[in-house]
């Protein structure tokens, strides 16, 4: 096996080279837990005070790195105990041994001497178990310190920070000495959930090895804390390893946190993407107060997990964090002895920079903007904000940077009033917690090498220093280079030496190449971490000197590229435009046709303002030619026409720009519509959606109605309604789409909150006056109590506003008393009820009944509408509609909404059109009443049609752990490879499959444009983190009894029924050979012995989504609203696919080879099921109750409500099934037998069970 590419060479070292070696051999074994070994123990306080700390003033219980000076016995058995389990590599009591983790105790001055007692101790015990055929190692354990340099301690202000990078540095150089000086053989870097305070670490230890003249092997190891894949700052697992590789560890891996389970999808991308050893400890599974070591894996559970990873070829080194014991230690070793190492791949060289997340380049990357405007030289407007102190606007700024596309944002603070230092870490501090902003890689760029440290020390991910160079001689570049190498940054060089800037081509190259030799040669500079600037100089200045300058800046492009391997190039883009400063159109030419040359040969990244950037193609010719005249400095202009023209190129050029003037911005919209009368422009803008000058236009018609003497509201009751009716027909007859129609309301909001405050201020005397300001109709809707989906009924809100009814939308989860008592107080000329999961149905008759019980609504006949998904023409007619007098009206979707309001509101047409439905629900109910059922067979009958399934020769598979697994934060992007679109589509009421619906004749333009814009939102969601993905797994043993009911059992010995699910079965008559099927049929019977598993999940992805719904609501863009809940259910449903193919391929594993794209994960291609409560297969709600308390949702953040519904909205919950003959089916109606067993079975109410299960049970 070669050697790998990212540690040093093995001659590089000056202790413990055997143990890099061994590295390459074989599995090598670190040992478990110090801090669980030392809880057993069960140490008092006089224990850790011993007699040297007898009187101090603090109490000292739980220091166990103290252990190592009172008592180094148990601290020396410890490490015994691991070596005699097997372990190759024992940890140093040191992991909280600093001056700042000790500062809790306050004993500050003890930390050398920790550090030197402690590696003496661990020493002594390896020195004893040390063979030649087994040699073994002492790790000297860094640990990740309790204050943190990456995130603020006051909530208040973000850039506040308990602790410097300088702090962290000198704390950890004191304890490296003490390590060190007790002879550790390498350097352990662990339990990173900052990277920063990594960094600060590896500082250091760089910093103590250049003045020993020493170099130790160092193993790096993160923590990622929930399944968001991140570390605690933030940061992904590649955007983590790009920030510490400059280390060169010969170790980097994950520990701590997650069980291994958890952990592998991180450790598998580790082991993909990085070129050094890979080393996993993980903690025994989850936290388990019950359990002797504090953990829920037993040695058999961890060593069995990372046996699978060894098999998988993902480690070359193990062993345990929290929870593991020498027993786990011990079953490791003969789980992964006679496994071959991973094989560590070869990567290619790539620049791998990282903010949040990770950006690598090479020669085959698109070209890189970064961002120039958070730079208070090249903006008055950022200074400005700068100046006056005003951060939260100037990170605005940087985010509209990251917005407008920049991947990596320069930040320079240079001018002579500021404190430069100061206003650089505050504002990068800033930074740090912005998500959006901090996601990309940051350029610090200064003049002063001290305003570029101080930037440097407040900086994760990998940075990129812009600049240094030889204008002050090699030495103070040499010493400027190596520092950038450790603190892990990049390194712009400029073309400049001790004579001056380069300005000619020979000088762009002598420089770069002398710079490249000396970084490379001899500060062992990464060549891919080299970003040579050779000088963007104005042209077009008038002086002959300087017409070069473009052609010499990109043919030095081009020849970096060919002779310095792997160097990178960058450039200020915006400099060679200079001489045309205020003409903006001009600047725009240069800049585009600059870069198209630059790129061309080969431009790596340039600082550029992205809105100073044109097509090329899209030049106009004659203005293309004469910029290229000028910069490539044609010595036989193109744009020269005239055979007696004298002039030369750049004169040619400034005359041109006299003719090409503007700010640069190609307008390709038509706005010739807004030529048109303010009445034709409302009109416009409503049917098209357009928000840009509705509130002009609107105040336009108020003030021409008011100075006829008209009124405020006209302008609603007149132009606007005009307007929103246009819309309301071209809907009504199929010629719009409900995504615009919501367009328009939100155009329609924006106009009404124009005219707000001047009907305010009239309606005193427009009711005075008797003036009627009725609109078609008061409506009353809300979700009825128990159900929190309200994305149907908020369409059906905005559909009837935009056909000018007054609507009160009372949100989700109402009462019924609350309902009613609503529609009397606004005086509502209908109610409408909404609602998604079947126990809404039964709440829905419930508050018809209500209606009439009370004389209100029955003497005045006030309609009823009903609608939501699991409602239909047959319920309401034969459920709900005989529970009150009154006119009880099913609308099967938003778009009849209007219809039947219209009908009912009209003098005219309304008793007709009851009339009308009166007759078709008496039909209804006369059908359904004498309609051929499929007749049931009985129970019995049932039970032996059930599937047969030969368990004698089947092994139920087992998943890797028994309990649960939590999701928080997961990644989004990764939920969206499992997205199935096609309900999108079908909640906005446009109906075909993704992604033929885009092609579709009748609706494809406009599902193409709601597709658009649901990409642009669900962007915005993932970059801004607007919504959180919880989720919780969990697995228990599990066998069938009485034929339809699961045990689901505590633990493997199942003696402890942790609830059991009551099934049913379907009951009617199949066609011979189809099975009477129950979802307890695929799991094994209780009575065979076979020991079967069965799996739960929750989870979520709509959580935060009530500030971002209410912000969108408070600015009347009610489309937004409905586009993010909309996008919150894909979220949630696209995590549940996510989980069970995890679940399917690893959490479980009975299906690790399955390879399914996501068409087929639609189509259900894979094996086992996921049904949920309320579904087909299982449609009785209350099991979600015993679901919810096992799984403890109240972690995740999903809770049920009174009715079983899940909050928030855009959830998921099911069971987990594995065998290959598990199916989805539905259950369909039942016989009375079936029922009285169910309720003997259960022990539950008849009346109770009655309820529940009325959806299955016929009338007849």
């Amino acid at each position: 096996m070669s050697y790998p590419a990212a540690p040093y060479p093995l001659d590089s070292y000056t202790r413990a080279a055997d143990f890099v070696r061994l590295l390459g051999e074989r599995i090598v074994i670190l040992d478990g837990a110090m801090g669980t070994m030392i809880q057993q123990y069960k140490l008092s306080e006089e224990d850790f005070r011993g007699d040297r700390f007898k009187t101090h003033h603090k109490d000292l219980k739980g220091d166990n790195e103290l252990l190592s000076l009172v008592r180094p016995d148990i601290i020396q058995a410890i490490h015994r105990q691991y070596l005699e389990a097997g372990a190759d590599v024992i940890c140093t009591n040191t992991f909280g041994a600093t001056a700042v983790a000790q500062g809790d105790y306050e004993l500050y001055d003890i930390a050398y001497e920790l550090n030197l007692a402690s590696a003496r101790l661990a020493r002594e015990a390896c020195d004893a178990y040390t063979q030649p055929e087994q040699p073994r190692f002492v790790a000297g354990v860094l640990g990740p310190q309790p204050k943190t340099a990456s995130i603020s301690p006051d909530v208040n202000d973000p850039a506040a920070r308990n602790i410097t990078f300088a702090q962290l540095r000198d704390a950890y150089t004191e304890q490296l000495n003490g390590l060190i000086d007790g002879e550790v053989d390498i350097i352990l870097i662990e339990t990173i959930f900052d990277t920063l305070n990594a960094k600060a670490a590896i500082f250091a230890v760089e910093t103590v090895f250049e003045e020993r003249g020493i170099r130790l092997p160092v193993m790096v190891s993160g923590t990622v804390t929930d399944a968001s894949g991140r570390i605690l700052s933030g940061q992904t697992v590649e955007a983590f390893w790009n920030s510490v590789r400059h280390a060169r560890p010969v170790t980097i891996g994950l520990n701590c946190a997650l069980g291994a389970a958890l952990m592998r999808p991180y450790i598998a991308e580790l082991s993909k993407i990085c070129d050094t050893y890979l080393c996993v400890y993980p903690n025994a599974g989850l936290p388990n107060p019950m359990a002797e070591t504090g953990f829920d894996e037993t040695p058999k559970d961890t060593s069995s997990l990372l046996h699978e990873f060894a098999q998988a070829g993902l480690v070359n080194m193990v062993g345990g964090c929290c929870g593991t014991t020498p027993e786990h230690i011990r079953a490791i070793v003969e789980q992964v002895k006679s496994l071959p190492r991973r094989q560590v791949p070869n990567i290619p060289i790539k620049t791998r920079l990282s903010g949040l997340e990770a950006l690598n380049i090479d020669e085959d990357s698109l070209f890189v903007n970064v961002g120039e405007r958070t730079n208070v030289t090249g903006s008055k407007a950022f200074l400005r904000l700068i100046r006056e102190e005003k951060y939260e606007e100037a990170l605005d700024v940087a985010r509209q940077q990251v917005e407008n596309g920049a991947q990596i944002i320069d930040i320079n603070m240079d001018e002579a009033m500021l404190d430069s230092e100061a206003a650089m870490k505050r504002f990068l501090n800033l930074i740090a917690s912005e998500p959006d902003i901090s996601r990309v890689p940051i350029m610090i760029d200064s003049s002063k090498w001290s305003v570029i440290e101080a930037g440097l020390q407040c900086v994760q991910g990998k940075a990129i220093v812009n600049s240094i160079s030889m204008k002050e001689g090699e030495a103070a570049f040499i010493e400027h280079a190596k520092l950038c190498k450790k603190y892990g940054a990049a390194a712009v060089v400029m073309a400049f030496d001790e004579i001056g800037q380069a300005d000619t081509f020979e000088r762009r190259i002598e420089i770069c190449g002398r710079a490249y030799d000396i970084l490379v040669n001899q500060v062992g500079f990464a060549p891919e971490d080299i970003i040579f600037d050779p000088n963007v100089f104005a042209v077009a200045t008038g002086l002959d000197e300087h017409n070069n300058y473009a052609l010499d800046f990109i043919q030095a492009i081009t020849w970096i590229h060919k002779n310095l391997p792997h160097a990178r190039t960058s450039g200020g883009i915006s400099n060679v435009s200079f001489s045309f400063r205020g003409n903006e159109a001009m600047r725009e030419a240069i800049h585009t046709v600059f870069l198209y040359y630059a790129i061309r040969e080969g431009l790596t990244m340039g600082i550029v303002n992205a809105g100073q950037l044109g097509v090329y193609a899209d030049i106009d010719p004659v203005v293309r030619d004469m910029v290229e005249d000028v910069i490539l400095n044609r010595a036989e202009p193109v744009g020269k026409t005239d055979p007696d023209d004298e002039r030369s190129n750049t004169e040619r050029l400034v005359e041109l720009a006299e003719n090409v003037k503007g700010d640069g911005k190609k307008r390709e919209e038509d706005l010739s519509w807004r030529e048109q009368p303010v009445e034709g422009r409302l009109a416009h803008a409503l049917v098209h959606g357009i928000t840009t000058y509705i509130v002009e236009d609107t105040e336009e018609i108020r003030q021409q109605i008011a100075a006829r003497g008209g009124r405020p509201i006209e302008v609603i009751e007149g132009p606007l309604m005009d307007g929103m009716n246009i819309v309301g027909d071209l809907f009504g007859e199929g010629k719009m789409f409900l995504p615009q129609v919501v367009k328009s309301a939100r155009v329609m909001k924006q106009a009404v909150a124009h005219l707000v405050p001047f009907i305010e201020e009239e309606k005193r005397q427009i009711e005075a006056a008797g003036g009627d300001v009725r609109s078609k109709g008061k409506i009353v809707i809300a979700t009825v109590k128990g159900d929190v989906h309200d994305i149907g009924k908020n369409i059906v809100d905005v559909v009837l506003q935009c056909n000018n009814f007054d609507v009160v939308n009372m949100g989700v989860m109402v009462p019924c008393a609350e309902i009613l008592a609503k529609a009397k107080e606004v005086n509502a000329d209908i109610v409408g009820l909404s609602g998604l999961i079947t126990p809404s149905l039964e709440e829905m008759a419930y508050v018809a009944s209500e209606m009439q019980r009370d004389p209100y609504f029955r003497e005045r006949n006030i309609p009823l509408m009903i609608g939501g998904a699991t409602t239909s023409r047959v319920h309401t007619a034969v459920k709900i509609a005989p529970n009150y007098d009154g006119p009880v009206i099913y609308v099967p979707d938003a778009s009849r909404s209007v219809g039947v309001a219209t009908q009912l509101m009209s003098e005219d047409a309304r008793e007709p059109y009851l009339e009308a439905l009166r007759k078709e629900y008496d039909l209804v109910r006369e059908r359904h009443a004498n309609r051929q059922h499929t007749p049931l067979i009985s129970l019995e009958q049932a039970r032996a049609d059930a599937p047969k399934i030969d368990w004698d020769n089947y092994t139920p598979p087992k998943p890797k752990f028994i309990g649960r697994r939590l999701f928080k934060n997961f990644d989004l992007n990764e939920i969206v490879k499992f997205i199935d679109w096609t309900p999108f589509f079908q909640t906005w009421s446009l109906f075909g499959r993704y992604p033929r619906i885009l092609e579709d004749e009748v609706v494809g333009e406009e599902a193409q444009k709601l597709f658009a814009d649901g990409q642009a939102m669900l962007k915005k969601i993932i970059d801004g983190r607007w919504l959180r993905a919880n989720g919780v797994v969990a697995f228990y043993p599990a066998n069938t009894v009485n034929g339809e009911d699961i045990e689901i059992y505590t633990d493997e010995s199942r003696s402890e029924v942790l609830f059991t699910w009551r099934n049913l079965r379907q009951q009617t008559v199949k066609r011979e050979g189809v099975d009477s099927k129950c979802l307890a049929d695929y799991i094994a019977p209780k009575a065979s012995g076979i020991e079967d598993y069965i799996g739960m999940f929750a989870v979520t992805g709509g959580l935060d989504i009530e500030k971002h719904s209410e912000r969108f609501l408070a600015e009347g863009d009610v489309y937004s609203d409905i586009m993010l809940k909309a996008l919150g259910d894909r979220f949630a449903e696209g995590f549940a696919e996510c989980l069970h193919a995890r679940v399917r391929r690893d959490l479980w594993g009975y299906a690790p080879d399955e390879d399914l794209d996501n068409d087929a994960l639609i189509r259900e291609k894979y094996q086992g099921i996921r049904p949920a409560p309320g579904y087909p297969a299982c449609p009785e709600h209350t099991v979600k109750a015993d679901m919810f308390r096992v799984m403890r949702c109240e972690d995740i953040e999903m809770f049920l409500t009174e009715g079983s519904a899940m909050h928030p909205a855009s959830s998921v919950s099911g069971f987990y099934f594995s065998h290959p003959q598990s199916q989805y089916f539905s259950v369909g109606d039942i016989g009375e037998d079936q029922l009285a067993d169910f309720i003997a079975r259960s022990g539950r109410d008849e009346a109770e069970v009655r309820r529940a299960l009325a959806f299955a049970l016929r009338d007849n």
